[in-house]
């Protein structure tokens, strides 16, 4: 199939306003927008300004009376647990409308904020849901979050309620939720005026007199009596959700989302970008709690008239690394959305995919990575496994929606290794010096996006213009600043090398980690690796380079650390000063898969570091710092 992307890009270039326009067919509004874009509203503007529109009746509603009443909408497997349920889209509308009803008893309406504390469990979703249908801001925090990290949410969202349970799960155990929201509560400032707790027979707990209510006890008596709380019309430019950037100190960032033009882009992607029909089953194997869960478990699927699936597991251990292949060919999973973490973390423990041979996945598509850089090596053993086409793709959590991919509806392009594809359209993304000029092809410099952002992309932070103009817009007047560093080739291919605080200086050149680790990772013996910059009196920084070998090879560091170094030096030359490898048993990570480079880069500077909130493993810390002393001792 011949590519459209040139055609369609162009077509948005030539009028953007027209482009948006038809997209914004594909969703049915209350009433028609005043202007599709007006750039004197806002911090930089606002699409479809004066429409009305519910993202829930988009969501569910609309599919309930087009004929989609009985094909699922939602499918919840939880390998941990050994609980699957299914919901068509009839019986999420009730359930949705029964707990909209619960937070209206609470006195919850249109623009007030409630905070979703949850696990992977359908509640969550219904939670996001509900609050969509009333008009209510949903602000859904990562469930298990430290209670100070969740009480800093809770003060700046100022939630009118509170959705929680009394537990979530983790592979070998249960965390308890409750003790943490109370603690929560207790430190912040802004009370709310209830919580509504769903009990899980894996941990029950005490519910506080007064303030928290029984989920099950509420919502079963409304849906008992069947009541019906219609979807509340809002303005297309009304905020949808916010959501909280993750690591952030201080007062958190809160990212707005708003309903019209997120509605639009993202029914846009689903097709056009990754391909899938309506009724097709599409699978982000992600948390609800991170952007993916909000983009690509909730609203775009549902907006298309997908079958989602909900999974509370991990890629290994839950109970094997064949757990993937077991979802996908059960629900019949066209297209997986998952972290390149995830494929790095199956291919280590079953290198030979021998776990794959008892699944079918003959209606399997496509694979979309994302969340951080894919490394080759990691692609080309996830096509090779699965015989389908792998496709990288780069954007944010302030962009809710790819910036760059290879375009699978509109025909995919040529491949290009480490790259996340093309811009997508709505996306003018440009590679700028330090001083904001725009460098030749193939030089790494500062990637940023030409304002105005496309619709769906984040207007503002949360109560703060002023933050938002500091922290995106004034270092490069007229540009967003994606605070990533790459370059773009001469057929307008994005490589994303590293956040712009990943690219150190060796005596004076930047280079890019994220460069370095590409070559790391195509070692035969290292399983999964990250490059930081450390301190060096001489040069500034020189490069690090941190290895999880596979088992057998763990004992023979000092050939692979050779090896290693030849590798860097010939790839990218002795400027690199690639010199120095620790082996160690695993990495630090977050709970979505990220690794936490900053936090290692201070271990090995011996600075002062605090434990990310968001981080898997606490005990992986010690670990590096133990391994980092064997090599300097």
């Amino acid at each position: 199939m011949t590519s459209r992307y040139h055609e369609v890009y162009s077509g948005w270039q030539q009028d953007p306003e027209g482009f948006w326009v038809k997209a914004a067919a594909e969703i049915d509004w209350f009433s028609p927008w005043e202007r599709v874009f007006d750039v004197e509203t806002g911090v930089y503007g606002r699409w479809f300004p004066g429409a009305t529109c519910n993202t829930c009746f988009n969501a569910v509603d609309r599919h309930v009376e087009g004929g989609r009443k009985d094909q699922p909408a939602l499918v919840y497997d939880s390998p941990i647990s050994g609980r699957k349920k299914s919901f068509t889209y009839g019986e999420v509308k009730d359930e949705v409308s029964a707990l909209a009803a619960v937070l209206k008893d609470f006195g919850v309406g249109k623009g007030d904020r409630v905070v979703i504390y949850m696990p992977m469990v359908p509640e969550a979703v219904f939670a996001m849901l509900a609050c969509a249908r009333i008009g209510a801001v949903h602000s859904v925090v990562f469930g298990g979050f430290a209670a100070r990290e969740l009480a800093a949410r809770i003060d700046d969202a100022t939630p009118k309620a509170i959705i929680s349970a009394s537990c979530g799960l983790e592979p070998g155990r249960v965390v308890a939720y409750k003790p943490l929201l109370d603690e929560a509560i207790r430190l912040s400032a802004a009370k709310p005026k209830a919580c509504l707790i769903l009990q899980r027979e894996d941990r029950r707990c005490d519910l506080t007199e007064g303030r928290d209510h029984d989920y099950a006890e509420l919502v079963g008596a409304h849906r008992a009596a069947g009541s019906v709380v219609d979807c509340e019309p809002v303005l297309a430019t009304d905020p949808l959700y916010i959501l909280y950037t993750s690591g952030t100190t201080g007062r958190p960032k809160g990212v707005v989302r708003d309903n019209g033009g997120h509605m639009v882009r993202l029914k846009w992607s689903m097709f056009n970008e990754f391909g899938i029909e309506p009724g097709e089953t599409f699978w982000a194997a992600s948390d609800v709690g991170w952007v993916v869960g909000h983009s690509y478990i909730v609203y775009a699927p549902l907006l298309h008239g997908c079958t989602t699936v909900l999974f509370e597991g991990k890629p290994v251990g839950t109970p094997d690394a064949g757990v993937f292949w077991r979802v996908i060919a059960e629900h019949k999973v066209a297209a997986l959305f998952t972290a390149p973490t995830a494929f790095r973390a199956i291919r280590t423990a079953d290198p030979d995919a021998e776990m794959l041979a008892p699944h079918d996945l003959s209606g399997f598509r496509t694979l979309f990575l994302a969340g951080e850089r894919a490394d080759p090596d990691t692609v080309k053993w996830a096509e090779k496994t699965l015989g389908v086409p792998v496709i990288d793709h780069w954007w944010q959590t302030e962009t809710g929606a790819p910036i760059s991919q290879d375009p699978v509806g509109l025909g995919m392009l040529p491949v290009k290794y480490g790259s996340p594809g093309v811009p997508m359209p709505g996306y003018d993304v440009q590679v700028l010096d330090d001083a904001g000029h725009r460098v030749p092809a193939g030089t790494l410099g500062n990637v940023v996006i030409k304002l105005p952002l496309p619709p769906g992309a984040l207007p503002t932070l949360w109560n703060d213009d002023r933050r938002f103009r500091d922290a995106y817009l004034t270092e490069f007047p007229g540009y967003y600043k994606t605070a990533d560093a790459g370059m773009l080739d001469e057929d307008g291919y994005l490589f994303i090398m590293a956040r712009t605080d990943d690219i150190i200086n060796v005596a004076g050149h930047r280079l890019s980690t994220g460069g370095m680790e590409e070559v790391v990772a195509e070692h035969p013996a290292v399983a999964e690796c990250a490059v930081i910059g450390i301190a060096d009196p001489l040069k500034g920084q020189v490069p690090c380079g941190f290895v999880v070998l596979h088992g057998k090879n763990a004992a023979d560091i000092r050939t692979v650390e050779r090896e290693l170094i030849a590798m860097v030096r010939e790839r990218i030359g002795p400027v690199a000063a690639f010199k120095k490898v620790v082996s160690v048993k695993r990495l630090p990570k977050t709970r979505s898969g990220k690794i936490l480079r900053a936090t290692m880069q201070k271990i090995a500077d011996r600075q002062e570091w605090s434990m990310p909130a968001t981080i898997d493993d606490p005990a992986i810390l010690d670990e590096i710092g133990e391994a980092l002393g064997k090599t300097d001792s």
